[in-house]
């Protein structure tokens, strides 16, 4: 389509003198105006799109129709596939029979290939035998193409047939007195050869680019699944394991209502962060539905998940360095997932030790640890998968940055990540 454009650009371009006094002997060129431009080439994409609409059918009898014209033309007598060697025969009626016979199964040959070769192939014999040496010939090449590219069941037959039916040709064109010898119509065989290989190249590559994108859009799903549940992990499992650990916690304050509802307003919250959370990722998978632009869970959250943690009863120590770079990135969201996804751990494994959580921006990078001492209680919370940290490697490493989670000598764990990040504007 780019060179038809590029053609139509050339065409577009037209000679016009100059108006008034001439200042040289040849024609200034000027092209058309852009505009005119423009819509030469909107035309004709419109047009390439209608006939890419057409039926396959309608748009081979094109193909079939032009080819059955050229044989017409006397200038392409015995211009085409030719064998046997025969001395040309004037046209008679039988001539246009055997001329429509070569031509117009090619109208099916995409869509019903055996019978489109089937049928030239019946052509090309008569059209030999009677040596009227018609440019139509070329026809058959174009059927063993066509077979071989698109022909889906009996290939290996129809190969064999085709093959044994050429040698009594060859006999029968001997017969009539062909001046060809063996070795012409070994060549010839094994051009037709080459003209079945040919579809047959085109079927597998065909096939292998099939295969190629079924498996990118395999491994797109299989990504966009991971995603997904990265993201509901990393966003249902805090709120939820907060509620549970609150909960448990809510049991034991019976006796103190003033703590008992706080704990219970620290639930309730939790819940609605979770809500808000869950549906924001929910108008973020919708592609009819275009929410209001919300930024995404950066370090600037930092405090509010800190604070939510400390209200589920986990003693945090916050300490953060240096300022976030604007506007915030995929370092700040990667970030906070860190920092989440360990505090969960924290309150899940080690509920009620001490946790220090450290981020430090830098010009180049970010710089998380979380640290956890001690084992704490594990009373009410529920189990975990392994998914979380394995996601958080993956966000890591996806950014070119560093990851690591590893038990402490003297108990507890400890999370660290290095997250690449640009200079501060």
């Amino acid at each position: 389509m780019r060179l038809l454009e590029q053609l139509v650009v050339g065409v577009a371009a037209t000679p016009h003198r100059r108006q008034g006094r001439e200042h040289g002997p040849s024609p200034r060129w000027s092209p058309v105006p852009p505009g005119r431009y423009a819509l030469a080439v909107i035309a004709f994409r419109r047009i390439a799109d209608l006939w890419q609409r057409l039926d396959v059918v309608l748009r081979d009898l094109s193909l079939a129709l032009l080819l059955g014209v050229a044989a017409l033309v006397p200038a392409l007598h015995g211009q085409g596939t030719q064998v046997g060697d025969l001395p040309a025969r004037p046209f008679d009626a039988l001539a246009y029979l055997v001329i429509a016979l070569e031509c117009l199964p090619l109208a099916v040959r995409r869509r019903r290939p055996a019978v489109a070769l089937v049928l030239v192939s019946l052509g090309f014999v008569l059209d030999g035998l009677l040596a009227y040496r018609t440019f139509a010939s070329i026809a058959l090449p174009i059927a063993l193409i066509s077979a071989g590219a698109h022909l889906e069941r009996g290939r290996r037959l129809t190969a064999v047939l085709l093959s044994v039916a050429y040698v009594p040709l060859a006999i029968a064109l001997n017969r009539l007195g062909s001046a060809e010898r063996l070795d012409g119509y070994v060549v010839f065989y094994l051009i037709l050869v080459l003209a079945w290989g040919v579809g047959a190249w085109l079927r597998n590559t065909r096939a292998a680019e099939a295969e190629r994108r079924r498996h990118v859009a395999e491994a797109t799903r299989t990504a966009e699944r991971t995603r997904i549940a990265r993201e509901l992990h990393d966003v249902v499992t805090h709120h939820v394991t907060a509620m549970v650990v609150q909960t448990e916690a809510a049991r034991y304050l019976t006796a103190a209502p003033d703590r008992l509802d706080s704990t219970l307003s620290a639930v309730t919250d939790t819940g609605r962060r979770a809500i808000t959370d869950l549906r924001h990722m929910l108008d973020l998978l919708d592609p009819g539905h275009h929410p209001e632009a919300r930024a995404s869970s950066t370090a600037g959250d930092l405090h509010a998940l800190v604070e939510q943690t400390r209200q589920a009863g986990q003693p945090v120590e916050f300490t953060e360095e240096g300022t976030a770079a604007d506007p915030a990135g995929s370092a700040e969201f990667v970030t906070y997932r860190v920092v989440q996804e360990s505090l969960t751990n924290a309150l899940k494994y080690a509920h009620g030790a001490p946790t220090v959580v450290r981020v430090r921006y830098g010009k180049k990078e970010i710089s998380v640890e979380v640290s956890t001492e001690g084992s704490g209680s594990r009373a009410g919370s529920p189990g975990g998968s392994g998914r979380g940290l394995t996601g958080l490697r993956d966000r890591v490493d996806a950014l070119g940055g560093e990851f690591s989670a590893d038990e402490q000598a003297g108990g507890g764990f400890v999370v660290r990540a290095l997250v690449p990040a640009g200079s501060p504007s």
